[in-house]
């Protein structure tokens, strides 16, 4: 176990490790050893993956929500970086929803893996100094079904479950730096941001917190009666373990922050409520992602 500060078992706070349980500090370059990444809007990341979060794909492409943003720290100031994604999938299995058990079941194995793709921050490369003066949002990053997309978007099977993860490389300015790509990067997952991929939502429960959190999402609001200008901010939902859900309308001065920061954007980044289809909880399926708080480093990010 690396040595280090006590972490809480939220999995707020990734730690790069080392696959074969190595030292990182001898098996990793120095400019990354020490990078430490951290989950923004943990709290609503964790209320999602309670019911089963579920990412809207689309041929066109689907934005995420909630957006994968992180705080970085421990780089190198002056050291330039370039962080990344993908999405691995969690198993190979294929999934539909029982609404009569309320519940994802196995319906076989897993389709043939969509071809593998990077998402590149469109800031990279930028000098550690500039990735940790602020949060780090992949708030461009589109999700899609179509496997002939030459748009960049990330393509994912649907009803399959996927993990994010999440990739800091640094830019090597040595002529031989392919000898030690191996040690020149480092590789976060949180599994609380593990989400089935859909075509359109199969828990209602997920179409009213996505409505409730999202902020483009004030046209499937109501107006608050005693507000005479009408109030239009976000809802809390309460999702009891079996039932419909329930939704609360929050006054003004009650609303709950989810994030520190958050990014602007022009659109409806993830929200679909033509899939609402009945009452629904999640039976998570057993995988190496359920270990709270790990991080596994890939030999390659191929």
């Amino acid at each position: 176990m690396m040595d280090g500060p006590h972490l809480p078992r939220s999995c707020e706070l990734s730690l790069p490790c080392c696959a074969d349980g190595g030292s990182l500090s001898s098996t990793k370059a120095p400019q990354v050893s020490r990078v430490r990444v951290q989950l923004e809007m943990h709290a609503l990341w964790q209320q999602f993956d309670q019911l089963g979060t579920e990412m809207i794909v689309t041929k066109a492409g689907r934005r995420m929500f909630p957006t994968f943003q992180v705080q970085i720290s421990g780089m190198d100031p002056t050291t330039e970086y370039v962080l990344l994604m993908d999405f691995l999938i969690v198993d190979d299995k294929r999934y539909r929803y029982a609404f009569h058990s309320s519940s994802w079941l196995v319906t076989g194995r897993a389709d043939v893996v969509a071809p593998s793709r990077m998402h590149f921050h469109p800031d990279s490369p930028a000098c550690g100094a500039q990735w940790m003066k602020q949060t780090v949002s992949f708030d461009t990053l589109k999700l899609t079904n179509n496997l002939l997309d030459d748009n960049g978007h990330m393509i994912l099977n649907s009803m399959h479950r996927y993990q994010p993860r999440f990739h800091v490389v640094y830019v090597d300015p040595a002529p031989n730096s392919h000898l030690n790509a191996h040690r020149n990067f480092c590789s976060f997952s949180f599994p609380e941001t593990r989400f089935m991929a859909v075509t359109a939502y199969q828990n209602h429960r997920i179409t009213q917190l996505k409505i409730a959190s999202n902020p483009f999402a004030k046209g499937f609001r109501t107006s608050d009666p005693q507000d005479p200008e009408g109030y239009s901010g976000p809802m809390a939902v309460c999702c009891p373990p079996e039932g419909r859900a329930e939704l609360l309308s929050i006054k003004p001065g009650d609303q709950r922050s989810w994030s520190s920061k958050t990014s602007t954007r022009q659109e409806d980044p993830a929200l679909d409520v033509d899939g609402v289809l009945a009452p629904a909880s999640f039976l998570p399926v057993p995988s190496y992602w359920d270990c709270p708080g790990s991080s596994e480093e890939r030999g390659s990010l191929s």
